[in-house]
């Protein structure tokens, strides 16, 4: 009998031998359909080549596809664990020719698989085809030797397949097994035919058509083919059961789960083990792919499903957390197939157990809710929608999760009332958002947020994705498109641009549609919604449009290195200036990085020393930077930093990066844990290098650090080196003697300064600087007076020259005035036995106004002004002698 594990590689075997390339399943998270949740088929990650958009070097390929349905359109989620069939996680095997065989090569093709490789018997086969393709229906009496009787023509949709309402669409066929006449049901078509007898295994598309919005189809230039092969389906059969939950992988997991749980797998809590075993599944490989449980998005259906088999455990009577206990089994079964199982399985345990421990606290209390409301109602009757919604707003429950509780009590909720409930939470959170001081163009993004729900944010695991334009704005008003040259604001429903938020600036780059162009400039983000501020470069983007989202690398790479160099500062300051420091604020940008942390002093330059060479440090170590989705409490618990003043909501993504030394760091184990909703680098070493430019005051107790880092600290540096250079060349000595050089010029200059400093007093105690000016002692009114003009001399230096003039006099007045570049600087003197004849103040008073000047103080014995027009000396010393003169 073969297992689920060489039916896989048997499939694979054979589409190698077929010339096909055998290429790795693309991740659960679509990144080039924007419609799409989850992938959800084998095709997903050949859409472009299928449409022409790209191009490979192989034309047939052959995959084995994880596949998740379980939101959006394909969700299969309310009937997983109820039915035989029913899966959120399940593998596609499938085989495909971008314009190489077709329907000629394609049907030979799954029939020797299918009977000669598979050994499945063919009398127990049948196919369908679309009612107007008699080439597939011949090929099918050609190659299987079918009768008309088990060639089945539907003329629905369901053999007929289209990738949307224009575009490649064609015919399919579908291959059939009978399980038996001891099975219920019929074969397709029939009234029956949802019954268990007869089940499809195997669907053929044969994409040959292309339809055009007016409903014509003309043959595709390059017509091609996508298969999907249900691998549960198939080893049902193969195991000889017609029930997806009794194959080997599927039993491994269900009886892990009843060993967990002492229970009996196939006893009354057989749905439970079922649900349990197939939801291990899907969110394992979801979180291996980078989905994180959360509040929205891909996030949200994670959680559900998360939660919904946490639900069915505690049925079982699991005391303590059960999914991560069953993980290394899921890993011992599909591990070597699908390796990013084993890579990931430390951090898929720790978030189910991590999830399951928070579910618990409140599950309790929420069944008992649902208990106590459904004991006051008349048997049979339905659950009332305000106490549906009481279990959502406030223990978390998934109204599926509600629903998924009472079906087993034969009850059901009134979903419209529900509804009603949760329009009126919107409403008034609406009101209080509308009071928040926004402007009102800002309202339409509340609105929109309503109509098409908040972004789905892609950017922590990729740079480029493609998206769907959901809407576009100008001025507050939707458009029903943009043309060339507008500055418009472009809403979609996902994105890879990284919204401003927590001192990280938004992306920029470039969104391509089929036809147009637009240049993002900056992202922010409102109510939920990320706005995507750009210009339209070339043609026209209208709503609805597929979108490719290219964010500019370098920038990103440049924000991502000063982000996660701030997480390293911050701890780097605390370890040298102590616990009391705290963010305050930060910048990250792709030029440089700012922190703002509590502090009440400058930094010395050792302290800047050391905190550079520390963050360098951990740098150089190029440690794993981990990201980890936890409530606000549990990260605070592990020591984790979060920034003051920040709201918080029900979980936080916790980043931690830098092995730390022995009893240092945030857990005493690792350097920096931070609450934090940015982009960072894989590894500290991306950071390149972190240059500390200085820190300055940011307000009362806040100090603010800038600094550089990768390519910006390296030119930094560089022009630093360049400076230093030139000014060993300018003083003519090596880099390594620059300072002692400079220190020595600057000792000199003082030097040489303080000498013709001395040499100017000389000069001017000796006449020699006068210009006009007479030496010689007047008596006025009894008073001596002397008065000179003096070029080249400083006004501070004027005082120093009263003294000595006085003491040279000995009695008398002095009046001095210094030519500076035609501005005149004045000071006067008069001995103290002459104060009571003549005042300083009045001789500076009288001078200063002839010189232009207003004004001019002191004391009796001496005072200084200054005037705007030297030139006018000789009235200014006129003046001084008409005051002597009385």
């Amino acid at each position: 009998m073969p297992s689920l594990n060489d039916i896989r590689t048997t499939f694979l075997d054979y589409f190698r031998r077929q010339g096909h390339e055998v290429v790795d399943s693309s991740p659960l998270v679509p990144r080039n359909d924007p419609t799409l949740m989850f992938a959800n088929s084998g095709m997903v990650q050949f859409k472009n080549l299928f449409t022409g958009v790209e191009h490979r070097d192989y034309n047939r390929a052959t995959t084995a596809q994880k596949c998740v349905r379980a939101g959006g359109k394909h969700n299969d989620l309310d009937n997983v664990g109820y039915t035989m069939r029913h899966h959120t996680f399940f593998e596609m095997l499938g085989n495909f020719s971008f314009g190489d065989y077709f329907k000629e090569q394609a049907i030979p093709f799954a029939w020797e698989l299918v009977t000669k490789e598979l050994g499945i018997d063919k009398n127990r086969l049948l196919v369908t085809v679309f009612h107007t393709d008699d080439e597939a229906a011949d090929l099918w009496k050609k190659v299987a030797g079918l009768p008309d009787d088990r060639i089945i023509r539907i003329p629905t949709n369901d053999n007929f397949w289209q990738m949307g309402p224009t575009g490649p669409c064609g015919p399919c066929t579908e291959i059939f097994y009978d399980h038996g006449e001891h099975i219920w049901g019929g074969p397709p078509g029939s009234p029956e035919e949802d019954g268990d007898r007869f089940v499809e295994i195997w669907n053929l598309v044969f994409m040959q058509y292309e339809q055009f919005e007016d409903g014509t189809r003309v043959d595709l230039p390059n017509q091609s083919i996508d298969t999907g092969m249900g691998i549960e389906r198939v080893a049902a059969l193969l195991q000889g059961t017609n029930d997806n939950y009794a194959t080997d992988l599927m039993r491994s997991l269900i009886e892990a789960s009843a060993n967990q749980t002492s229970s009996d797998p196939d006893g009354p809590g057989k749905t439970h083990h079922r649900v349990i075993a197939d939801h291990l599944r899907s969110t394992s490989f979801l979180i291996a792919d980078g989905v994180m449980p959360s509040n929205e998005g891909r996030g949200y259906v994670l959680r559900r499903i998360m939660r919904r088999a946490m639900r069915h455990a505690h049925l079982l009577g699991a005391k303590d957390p059960l999914m991560h206990r069953l993980v290394p089994e899921l890993v011992r079964q599909m591990g070597g197939a699908y390796p990013e199982l084993q890579q990931a399985q430390a951090l898929i345990s720790e978030t189910l157990e991590t999830e399951e421990t928070r579910f618990r606290q409140t599950l309790d209390r929420g069944l008992k809710l649902l208990d106590d409301e459904l004991a006051r109602l008349p048997d049979g009757a339905e659950l009332p929608g305000e106490a549906a919604f009481k279990l959502y707003d406030t223990y978390g429950f998934p109204l599926d999760l509600t629903q998924d509780a009472l079906r087993e009590k034969d009850r059901t909720v009134d979903t419209d009332g529900f509804d009603a409930a949760m329009a009126e939470q919107k409403a008034k959170a609406r009101a209080a958002w509308s009071g928040s001081g926004e402007t009102k163009d800002a309202a339409i993004w509340f609105d929109l947020a309503e109509e098409l729900g908040k972004t789905d944010f892609l950017g922590y695991d990729t740079e480029s994705a493609e998206g769907q334009v959901l809407a576009i704005v100008r001025d507050g008003e939707k458009l029903g498109e943009a043309k060339e040259g507008d500055k418009v604001q472009i809403v979609l429903n996902q994105t890879p641009f990284y919204a401003e938020s927590g001192g990280q600036v938004g992306d920029t780059g470039v969104l391509r549609c089929d036809g147009g162009k637009a240049r993002i400039t900056d992202t922010l983000k409102t109510a939920g919604i990320f706005i995507h501020v750009a210009e339209v470069t070339e043609g026209r983007i209208a709503p609805g449009a597929g979108a490719e989202l290219v964010v500019d690398h370098d920038r990103r790479g440049a924000i991502r290195s000063n982000h996660s160099a701030t997480h390293l500062l911050h701890e780097a300051l605390r370890e040298r200036l102590g616990d009391h420091v705290a963010q305050r604020g930060s910048l990250n940008a792709p030029d440089r990085l700012r922190f703002d942390f509590s502090h009440n002093h400058a930094l010395s330059a050792e302290d800047l020393s050391e905190v550079e060479a520390e963050v360098n440090a951990f740098i150089r170590q190029n440690s794993k930077v981990e990201t980890r989705i936890m409530t606000p409490d549990d990260a605070r618990a592990i020591g984790a930093q979060a920034l003051f003043g920040e709201k918080y909501g029900d979980e936080v993504r916790v980043v931690s990066m830098g092995k730390a030394p022995t009893g240092k760091g945030a857990d005493g184990n690792t350097w920096s844990i931070e609450l934090c909703g940015g982009t960072h680098v894989r590894q500290t070493g991306d950071i390149g290098l972190f240059v500390a430019l200085g820190d300055s005051a940011s307000s009362a107790g806040v100090r603010r650090f800038e600094a550089l880092t990768g390519e910006a600290a390296r030119q930094y540096l560089a022009g630093q080196d360049k400076r230093l250079s030139e000014v060993a060349a300018a003083v003519k000595a090596p880099q390594a003697e620059v300072v002692d050089r400079v220190k020595s010029l600057v000792e000199e200059r003082k030097a040489m300064q303080a000498e013709i400093a001395n040499l100017r007093k000389e000069l001017a105690l000796a006449g020699g600087s006068g210009a006009g000016a007479a030496q010689e002692v007047k008596k006025i009114n009894g008073v001596p007076f002397v008065a000179q003009v003096l070029q080249g001399v400083n006004g501070k230096d004027l005082r120093g020259l009263i003294d000595e003039h006085k003491n040279r006099i000995g009695s008398g007045a002095v009046l001095l005035i210094a030519d500076a570049d035609g501005k005149a600087a004045v000071a006067a003197g008069v001995t103290n036995d002459m104060t009571d004849k003549v005042s300083a103040v009045d001789l500076v008073k009288a001078a200063v106004a002839e010189l232009g000047g207003i004004g001019g103080g002191g004391r009796p014995d001496m005072a200084q002004g200054g005037g705007k027009d030297a030139s006018n000396a000789p009235a200014a010393i006129k003046a001084a002698e008409a005051v002597i003169g009385g």
